[in-house]
């Protein structure tokens, strides 16, 4: 535990890549087996530990301090786990030993609900409070070091001096704590053959296309085909198993079993979810395409009612081809790869499932005006793929464009603010916003709730930000500050679209912070209806 907590504390502090993947490196090459591995989960969010809850944690704090202290201090704070690790007083360490990582995950994955608190009372009362803080963000699942699973994965790669494609497929066909994994990585043994298997296949993903890049664009060499406004996945169907993955490698099919039953094949498939409008027995193709909105009533579910499965059909655009049986396509240039799905589609086509139009251009003109109509018709934009790329795992310069259509702007009022988690967790980072709309009196507004946005600032002006805040707070919701309806936010996001959760009545797609309007007054920010008028029906 101690080696994992020095990680976790050492990640915190360390805002570069690379030194982050040095971190990594060097603890995935020293620190024992099965520790490592159950540490790999956990930073890649493969760990799952049901019985221990942030509910507990906080009782169990309650119990041994002051209930109100506590609540202020994690007011203060806004970290759980910091602040648990913080004020839980000092036990008796000198009577027990401190626990290593695998007994922490092998024991609480066994105890029974009644057994838990006991379990972490004991280990909190022989730690340090690094080591407390990395058990408490272990256990409740929210590390946030700043550290993705591809960049844990990248370590790995870097460290073993091996391709980050192939540690991407050995770590997506075996389970945690990863035995088989470490054991080729540590040598001499033989890569882990995953191949036949239902596992991930690292997908081939495309790089925004820049004026320079559209300037030099050889248009003859690319094929052009719109990207679809839903999420990217991949379709697994080996050895009677079937899986939906998305672009991350969680297995979604628990969500989409109308999309799971027709995987009656033997191939792995790179294509768009989406959901239709019809009759859930219209066959394809699907011209009817919903709104992402849509798409989103069905994802991060463990299980579909039949109703929602009903009123949300949902298939899979296809793109692309991996494997067709045991015969790998991925070294065939994209020409050939297309040529294949289009056959191997034509041999038995299957509900759920269609494919995507090539486009038809022969001027950068006309992929200009492709685009601009892109938004009308719900869609994101446009992919480039050069007919002779081979399929790449990541994200290589140059075979693969997205030129995704603008984004929408609107000048919004902040209202509320939160501190946000891991690095950002002393300052006030997460940020709800408002538009102003008709009260009842003939002449009044109100600002009304319309998204929330956490990112597309600056260092400096997440600083300004911070202090402008704890300056205008006028009222304190535990965590959040409601502040004075005086700062102007430019907000970018995707899209709008109609939402029965929000009091507005309206959902922002991905909003982010384009600009502070220190200038602007309050009362000149947009309308509700201005947002209204952007609905994606």
């Amino acid at each position: 535990m101690k080696a994992f907590a020095g990680l976790l504390d050492s990640l915190v502090f360390t805002p570069s890549r690379n030194g982050k993947v040095r971190l990594l490196g060097e603890y995935f090459a020293t620190a024992p087996d099965p520790d490592r591995g159950w540490a790999l989960a956990a930073i890649t969010g493969e760990l799952a530990l049901p019985t221990a809850k942030p509910a507990l944690v906080r009782g169990l704090v309650a119990e041994r301090t002051d209930p109100v202290l506590f609540a202020l201090s994690y007011d203060f704070v806004g970290d759980l786990a910091e602040t648990a690790a913080l004020i839980w007083p000092e036990g008796d360490g000198a009577a027990k030993s401190a626990p290593s990582l695998d007994e922490v995950v092998t024991r609480l994955r066994s105890a029974g609900r009644s057994e838990v608190p006991g379990l972490l009372t004991g280990w909190l009362d022989c730690l340090d409070p690094t080591e407390r803080w990395a058990l408490l963000k272990l256990i409740t699942g929210a590390l946030r070091v700043g550290v993705s699973a591809r960049l844990a994965r990248t370590a790995l790669a870097e460290r073993f001096d091996v391709e980050l494609a192939d540690v991407e497929e050995v770590w997506h066909g075996v389970d945690p704590p990863y035995a088989p994994l470490f054991a080729w990585l540590d040598g001499p043994h033989e890569k882990p053959d995953v191949e036949s298997g239902p596992g991930f296949r690292p997908l081939m993903l495309s790089n925004p296309l820049s004026d320079a890049d559209l300037a030099k664009l050889d248009l003859g060499a690319y094929r052009a085909e719109w990207k679809w406004d839903g999420i990217r996945v991949q379709l697994v169907a080996r050895g009677g198993e079937r899986r939906i993955y998305s672009r991350t490698g969680d297995d979604i099919g628990a969500a989409f079993p109308d999309v799971v039953a027709a995987l009656d094949f033997d191939a792995v498939v790179d294509g768009e979810l989406l959901v239709y409008r019809g009759d859930p027995e219209d066959g394809p193709p699907y011209h009817e395409i919903s709104t992402f909105n849509d798409l989103q009533q069905r994802l991060n579910r463990k299980s579909v009612t039949a109703k929602l499965q009903e009123t949300h059909p949902a298939f899979v655009r296809l793109y692309d081809i991996l494997l067709d049986g045991d015969e790998d396509l991925r070294p065939l240039p994209f020409d050939s790869r297309r040529r294949r799905l289009e056959e191997w589609y034509a041999r038995a086509p299957r509900r759920r499932l269609d494919l995507s139009p090539l486009l038809e251009t022969d001027s950068v003109e006309q992929l200009k005006s492709l685009r601009e109509g892109a938004r009308a018709a719900s869609i994101e934009g446009l992919m480039l793929k050069r007919g002779d790329s081979i399929y790449q795992a990541g994200r290589p310069k140059g075979p693969w464009f997205k030129w995704k259509r603008d984004p929408l702007t609107l000048d919004v009022v902040l209202l509320y603010a939160q501190r946000g988690h891991g690095r950002r967790s002393s300052y006030y980072s997460d940020f709800t916003f408002g538009a102003w709309r008709p009260t009842a009196t003939a002449d009044g507004e109100e600002l009304v709730p319309v998204g929330k946005a956490y990112f597309g600032f600056t260092d400096e002006e997440l600083l300004q930000l911070d202090r402008w805040v704890r300056n205008k707070t006028v009222r304190r919701y535990g965590p959040v500050r409601e502040v004075r309806p005086e700062l102007v936010l430019e907000v970018a996001f995707d899209s709008v679209h109609r939402s029965n959760r929000h009091k507005s009545g309206v959902a922002m797609r991905f909003p982010r912070v384009h600009r502070i309007r220190w200038d602007k007054p309050a009362f000149e920010a947009d309308r509700l209806a201005t947002l209204e008028a952007l609905i994606e029906e």
